[in-house]
């Protein structure tokens, strides 16, 4: 995880006040300087993911190394996950309750039919970080999902990908948070 740390010329200019009478600059105090933004913590519980479990916890650190915002943990035992993530033998899909929280599901059906489970594992959680599909699209987009085909197998986000999830949890100066979705998202 990186965590965005406001230079001294950055921060200056944020906390910088000019004085119109007396033209002096007033600084904020010290501990102003070096403030860094803290990185939103999503616990996620993999424990059902039975097979998938290295490639949900891939996919996790994909978006960890892609995203200062939001950083993504492995729940520790007795610990309440935000994010459940579950093997079946349906299609992959994710049902968002609000942003950073739901529920994924490892679909065996398309990994049977040889869709990359790191991929499928970094696209599901990107739905719980709010990105929607983006079908039809290439390879280069992981919200793309399966309309990039079974050759594909880059689990990483695109720049406008992380841009969105950096603006859904405050990493960016981008529009609000998406509305929370009571809706299942299937790829």
């Amino acid at each position: 995880m990186h965590v965005r740390t406001l230079t001294g010329g950055l921060a200056a200019a944020l906390v910088v006040s000019f004085s119109l009478a007396g033209g002096q600059a007033v600084a904020a105090p010290p501990d102003a300087e070096g403030a860094s933004l803290a990185a939103r913590v999503l616990i996620y519980d993999a424990g059902g993911s039975a097979e998938f479990r290295s490639a949900v916890d891939r996919g996790a650190a994909i978006w960890n190394e892609s995203v200062d915002a939001v950083e993504l943990r492995p729940a520790a035992a007795g610990q309440r996950a935000n994010i459940r993530v579950l093997a079946d033998n349906g299609w992959p899909r994710a049902l968002p309750t609000t942003l950073g929280n739901g529920t994924v599901y490892i679909g065996r059906q398309a990994v049977n039919q040889g869709y990359d489970t790191i991929r499928i594992s970094a696209h599901e959680l990107g739905h719980i970080l709010g990105l929607p599909d983006r079908k039809p699209g290439p390879c280069s987009s992981l919200m793309s999902g399966s309309t990039a085909g079974t050759a594909c197998t880059n689990p990483y986000p695109n720049a406008a990908e992380k841009t969105e999830v950096e603006g859904n949890f405050g990493g960016a100066l981008v529009g609000p948070a998406p509305a929370a979705r009571a809706e299942v998202i299937v790829d």
